[in-house]
């Protein structure tokens, strides 16, 4: 493969920002270093820009994996933002032949019906067989609009269920029948809450947090899970942020409805910009997007991290006039006249997009 040398830019590997060198060869990191001065086939500068480890998305929708009136194609959905990994989270089409034809690097979490508030696991199960090791959990629509739950006790079947295999459950918490602290108890370490700051009824912040931060303490995963503005209240998550419950991972939970319809294209660097604008830390945002979400899914030795003989999955961002303005169900507002841009992608060293 071609060697590519990245120069001048400020590296995040993951864990830390520092300023060197990237160079590729043969699909991996070669050297991380200042002041590379090797020969490559493709040099690029990358001065007043963010050299980060690819970026990992664990809540998307892809054609022909989540339900069809969802999917959106892998690539272009992912790649133009620099996410490079991704997880469906909604995975009911069995199709690992589809699969394993995207460019993206993908897993899966199956979709687990619940009908007159019962859970089908044999047919979860069926799925979990279809797409093999691909699978790495099980995705629960805890939602009243979408499955026939009255009460907690089918999650909590779900999630023992799970974990007797070894899996963790991601719970899609909008809508809910019952209040975020019955949610969360049914919930076992890495487990995953998406839409955890969703408004409305049975949001996070009708018992002041209270129950959110002791599930976190115990080790449940707090996805922002945005979807735009649909399943985020900006004000319930700007003070979670504040009280320190910022999201462990920042997720699009983008479908073929919203990815033309949040404020512009919408993508991952929206979602980090939207993050940074309520409050994140950068270091936070980019942690939740690489190395932390890779963590919470079981990929931290193949995804999210920046380091010499790893796959050379890059990611390379600046802070432009990338604007954005979004105004949730609750009339609250939230717009920059700056954000994140993708305006390179790399995956196994191969340029997949360029702005």
């Amino acid at each position: 493969m071609a060697r590519l040398l990245i120069k001048n830019g400020r590296v995040f590997d993951g864990r830390h920002f520092f300023y060197a060198d990237v160079l590729t060869e043969g699909g991996v990191i070669a050297r991380i270093a200042p002041g590379i001065r090797e020969s490559a086939d493709t040099v690029y500068d990358a001065t007043g820009e963010t050299v980060s480890a690819g970026l990992v998305d664990v809540h998307v929708h892809m054609r022909g994996i989540s339900s069809p009136h969802f999917g959106i194609q892998a690539e272009m959905s992912c790649f133009p933002f620099g996410v490079t990994a991704c997880v469906d989270a909604g995975g009911g089409q069995g199709d690992l032949a589809l699969l394993n034809s995207f460019a993206i690097k993908s897993a899966v979490l199956v979709t687990v019906p619940i009908r007159d508030n019962r859970p089908d696991l044999a047919a979860a199960d069926e799925q979990l067989r279809r797409y093999g090791d691909r699978a790495i959990g099980f995705k629960v629509y805890f939602d009243t609009d979408v499955s026939d739950v009255r009460d907690a006790q089918p999650l909590r079947e779900i999630c023992d269920h799970a974990h007797e295999r070894g899996l963790f459950v991601m719970v899609h918490s909008s809508n809910s029948p019952v209040n975020m602290g019955q949610i969360l108890d049914a919930m076992h370490k890495g487990d995953v809450l998406t839409h955890a700051y969703h408004g409305g009824r049975h949001a996070a912040d009708e018992d002041g947090y209270r129950a959110m931060r002791a599930a976190r303490e115990r080790g449940v995963i707090l996805d922002a899970g945005f979807a735009g503005h649909v399943h985020t209240d900006f004000s319930v998550l700007e003070r979670a942020i504040a009280c320190g419950l910022a999201p462990d991972t920042v997720s699009t939970d983008i479908t073929r409805y919203s990815a033309y319809m949040r404020g512009g294209r919408y993508g991952m660097t929206m979602c980090m910009s939207i993050a940074r604008t309520l409050g994140m830390t950068e270091e936070a945002v980019f942690a939740a997007v690489t190395s932390r979400a890779a963590e919470v899914i079981g990929k931290a030795q193949e995804w999210g991290t920046l380091a010499v003989g790893r796959a050379a999955d890059i990611a390379v961002l600046k802070t432009c006039e990338e604007s954005f303005d979004l105004t949730d169900a609750a009339g609250h507002r939230v717009t920059s006249p700056v954000g994140y841009r993708c305006v390179l992608t790399v995956s196994d060293g191969q340029v997949v997009y360029r702005h």
